[in-house]
């Protein structure tokens, strides 16, 4: 992809970041909902299934069925709960989960046609917040979206909403720290957190990407992400084979939906920086256009997520934390170290 030179960018106005955050809410929530018909779609093929067929054609109106179903639920409010806390809480995860989107080159840029009325000529940027310590906030604010499961969990008058609110914040708390070590050493080679750099770094084409040049942080990166977006094997937060659903037991409606929403931007997120970081960015590869590459890469990480779904058992918790603690953190402290030496010589 042709670097191109930021000062013959057209200015970047308050509108057309409102405009982007507005584009990243609509389309990203479509694509969550969308998500669940894939996931569904995707884990029947592998297990000889048809998935959802009945409502519409190929059941593709499941997702609108779905979407009706929680907005028409009783939202119910336990008797003892914090009622305040217990409200706020899916919104924290839902909202922490977007502003993290923020900062992530998520659509090409591009400038609205001047025969458009108030808008016309604004031009909308690929990032709505382009700061150079991008890597960083998106980190920072997908960790704090570990306050909505933990709220939600103690704001109930339920023992077993409380255990599963505090699993949740051993799993993220865990993760987070092999998340942040696997891509420091990637950081240390950059020399940078902004996700521009990155994709300038990995130019030169296929082989420049940073996998190639970091297979061990890509593949600890990978493995954190699945934990921190409680994908199997780790979906230990809200546990599909249980009686209860952990933190979000007392939860139903549009409220208890707010969770998975959050959930699966999270998951674009990941497979966003996975992209960016590891993959060689939105650079164009060949013929191909930067913009389709990138869009492809996303695909491929998200489709993985799915089919590591459909393929590994869940693991205990137990397990979940001898793999952290005794296993990713030593290897990831290891590849930081060599890498080090690696630059220094």
């Amino acid at each position: 992809m042709e670097i191109v030179n930021v000062a013959v960018l057209p200015e970047v106005t308050s509108a057309g970041v409102i405009i982007k955050a507005i584009i990243i809410l609509a389309i990203i929530s479509a694509i969550a909902g969308f998500g669940t018909y894939l996931e569904r779609k995707v884990l029947a093929f592998m297990q000889r299934r048809l998935g959802p067929m009945h409502v519409g054609p190929y059941g593709l109106l499941q997702i609108a069925a779905d979407g009706i179903k929680l907005f028409t639920k009783e939202d119910i409010v336990p008797q003892n709960a914090n009622k305040l806390i217990f409200k706020i809480a899916p919104t924290i995860t839902a909202a922490t989960a977007f502003i993290a989107l923020a900062a992530v080159p998520v659509f090409p840029d591009f400038t609205i046609p001047e025969w458009i009325p108030l808008l016309g000529g604004v031009f909308v940027p690929s990032i709505a917040a382009d700061i150079n310590i991008g890597i960083l906030f998106i980190l920072g604010m997908m960790a704090a979206g570990l306050y909505g499961p933990l709220l939600a969990g103690m704001a109930q008058a339920n023992k077993w909403g409380i255990i599963g609110s505090a699993r949740t914040a051993i799993q993220f708390l865990s993760y987070e720290v092999v998340t942040g070590l696997s891509i420091l050493a990637p950081i240390m080679l950059v020399g940078s957190l902004s996700l521009v750099d990155f994709n300038n770094y990995q130019s030169g084409g296929f082989g420049s990407w940073m996998m190639w040049q970091q297979p061990v942080a890509f593949i600890l990166f990978l493995i954190a992400g699945f934990a921190e977006t409680n994908r199997t094997p780790f979906d230990l937060l809200e546990h599909e084979a249980e009686i209860v659903s952990g933190y979000a037991t007392e939860y139903s409606g549009m409220r208890w939906g707010m969770f998975f929403i959050g959930e699966y931007a999270n998951m674009i997120t990941v497979s966003v920086l996975a992209a960016v970081v590891f993959m060689g960015g939105y650079n164009d590869l060949g013929f191909v256009a930067g913009w389709l590459i990138v869009v492809l890469k996303i695909a491929f990480v998200f489709f993985l997520m799915l089919w590591v779904r459909a393929s590994w058992p869940h693991i205990r918790p137990d397990q979940l934390m001898w793999l952290c603690w005794k296993v990713l953190m030593p290897i990831a402290v290891i590849n930081v170290v060599i890498t080090g030496f690696v630059m220094m010589v």
